[in-house]
C-alpha cells in the first residue's frame, strides 16, 4: 500500500467538489421548477396534481409545408424523447385552427384509444380562437376534461406581456411571475421544435419538386443526384460532366437537367 501521492490527492479533492457543485446545482434547478410550477397552479386555479403539460404550436410559411409539434414538460423537465411533429394534410393552406385541430385530433385520438399517457395541462401557442378548436377537437376525442390554456401575445407582441386563455377569460401574470417564466420556457421550445420541423419539411418539398420536374428524373435517380452531391445546392453545383459520372445519367439527360436547373 502507497499513500497517494500529493498531485492524485489534489484530482480527487477536485472531483469531489465537481461533483458536489453538480448536485447543488441539480437540487436548485430542481427547486426552481417546483415554485414555478406551484405558482402556475395557483395562478390558474388549477390542481396540485398537475404534472404532465404538453404545448402544441403550428409553423408554416404562407401556408406552405405547415407542421404542427407537441412538447412535453413532466417530471419538472422538458421530455425531449417524448416531443413530436405532425405533418399537416388536406387542410386549407394558413388555417391554423384546423391544422392545430388535426394535430391535436392525431395525438389525443390515439390516447383516448390507449396508447400513451393523458396530460393534465395543454397549452396552444395562440389565443381564444385557437383555444375554442382544440377544446372541440379534445372534446371529439372523448378527452374534453384535460386543463387546456391558450398562449396569446400581447398587445405589443412582448415577452411579459403574454394573455392566457383559460375558457372565455384572459388571465395576464406579472412579468417577474415565476408561473410566467416555466410558460415562457415551453411555449419557446414548442416554437422552436415547430420551426424546425417545417424548414426542414419545406426544403424537402422544394428540393423534390424542383427535381420532380424534369422528365427522365424519378425517384431513383433523384434519389441518387441528391445523395452523389449533398443535396439540392450541390446538384445545382455540378457540371455536366459532374452529373453524367451518376449511374443511369446519359449526357443527353445530364445536359437536360444542367438546362432546366439553370433556366432562370
Amino acid at each position: 500500500y502507497t499513500r497517494p501521492t500529493a498531485e492524485r490527492r489534489a484530482w480527487l479533492e477536485m472531483a469531489r467538489q465537481n461533483a458536489l457543485q453538480a448536485l447543488k446545482s441539480k437540487l436548485t434547478e430542481h427547486s426552481t421548477q417546483e415554485t414555478r410550477l406551484a405558482a402556475l397552479r395557483e395562478a390558474l386555479g388549477l390542481p396540485d396534481t398537475v404534472q404532465r403539460i404538453e404545448c402544441f404550436d403550428v409553423s408554416h410559411t404562407m401556408g406552405e409545408a405547415t407542421v404542427a409539434a407537441c412538447v412535453v414538460y413532466d417530471r419538472m423537465d422538458m421530455c425531449r424523447s417524448e416531443y413530436r411533429r405532425y405533418n399537416i394534410e388536406g387542410v386549407q393552406p394558413g388555417d391554423d385552427y384546423g391544422a392545430l385541430a388535426q394535430a391535436l385530433s392525431r395525438r389525443y385520438g390515439r390516447i383516448a384509444g390507449g396508447e400513451g399517457v393523458a396530460p393534465d395541462l395543454i397549452f396552444i401557442d395562440g389565443g381564444k380562437g385557437q383555444v375554442s378548436a382544440a377544446r372541440e377537437a379534445l372534446a371529439d376525442a372523448g378527452l374534453s376534461d384535460i386543463a387546456l390554456v391558450g398562449i396569446a401575445k400581447g398587445p405589443e407582441r412582448k415577452p411579459g406581456l403574454e394573455e392566457l386563455w383559460a375558457g372565455e377569460r384572459a388571465v395576464t401574470l406579472a412579468p417577474d411571475h415565476p408561473g410566467l417564466h416555466l410558460i415562457q420556457r415551453i411555449r419557446d421550445e414548442a416554437h422552436r421544435f415547430a420551426i424546425a420541423g417545417h424548414r426542414a419539411r419545406r426544403s424537402k418539398r422544394r428540393t423534390t419538386s424542383t427535381l420532380e420536374g424534369i422528365a427522365g428524373i424519378g425517384a431513383k435517380r433523384r434519389k441518387q443526384l441528391l445523395t452523389r452531391f449533398g443535396g439540392l445546392k450541390g446538384v445545382m453545383g455540378a457540371s455536366v460532366e459532374d452529373l453524367t459520372q451518376v449511374e443511369g445519367i446519359s449526357r443527353k439527360l445530364a445536359e437536360k437537367i444542367y438546362q432546366e436547373l439553370h433556366a432562370a
